[in-house]
């Protein structure tokens, strides 16, 4: 009877673990009993059954599958960078030649024209850059008080907002606009206190929240330097 019991004991404890465990302490299981693996047999979902060894294999080919497509998506990604890259460096160049801000602005506008948008917009908080009259540049000024609220509603603690603005919205920050569908709107500056950048399309649809923010996000860490050429910050 005793044996009995101590049997039953043994079987109670020979869980997942401890058949775990078994193996792992003696690496060397599978080659001494090659011949008992060949002619184990697992459970399979669609097959039924299949061996130990096919099921191994079956897994490799899934991970070697899972790993080509990972590194296919990081080099599809590298690819993409490239091109923001090239793509920044050359916008970059095309703003810093221009000889005036106004001639900025309109090159800024005509780039983003050439990916089908309504259009490129900054607006300059007025507490950060000396754009008051008599300057020429009041059209750019922006009350952070009267940006608050949309902030708030719109980006909350995000430097992005990807989407469509309200009536009294597009009123405050794209008065001249018309049939703006979405926009694409990012704080300037390392803090997001400088002012902010907006892209506009026609297409209520363009802009949604889901989207990348990789452009916009040099976008915005570019304009304030170029801006400075000629206009000096409060």
């Amino acid at each position: 009877m005793k044996n009995v019991g101590e049997q039953a004991n043994r079987d109670v404890m020979l869980d997942d673990q401890a058949v775990s465990d078994y193996l792992q302490q003696h690496p060397d299981f599978f080659i001494r009993n090659a011949r008992q693996v060949e002619q184990m047999v697992v459970p399979h979902p669609v097959r039924g059954t299949v061996s130990l060894v096919e099921w191994h294999m079956v897994r490799q080919r899934n991970h070697i599958n899972q790993l080509e497509e990972e590194i296919t998506l990081l080099m599809e990604q590298a690819t993409a960078n490239h091109q923001l890259f090239d793509r920044l460096l050359a916008l970059q160049g095309h703003l810093a030649a221009a000889p005036s801000l106004h001639d900025m602005l309109n090159r800024l506008h005509r780039w983003s024209r050439g990916f089908g948008l309504a259009g490129a917009n900054i607006r300059l908080f007025s507490d950060k850059w000396r754009i008051d009259a008599p300057s020429d540049f009041t059209q750019l000024a922006l009350s952070r008080q009267a940006f608050e609220p949309l902030r708030i509603q719109r980006l909350g603690k995000e430097q992005h907002y990807l989407g469509s603005l309200n009536g009294p919205e597009l009123l405050l920050l794209l008065p001249q606009a018309k049939a703006i569908g979405s926009v694409a709107i990012s704080l300037m500056g390392d803090n997001g206190d400088l002012g902010v950048l907006i892209f506009s399309s026609r297409d209520l649809q363009h802009y949604q929240s889901d989207m990348g923010t990789l452009l916009l996000q040099h976008l915005a860490l570019m304009m304030p330097e170029l801006l400075s050429r000629w206009i000096e910050r409060a």
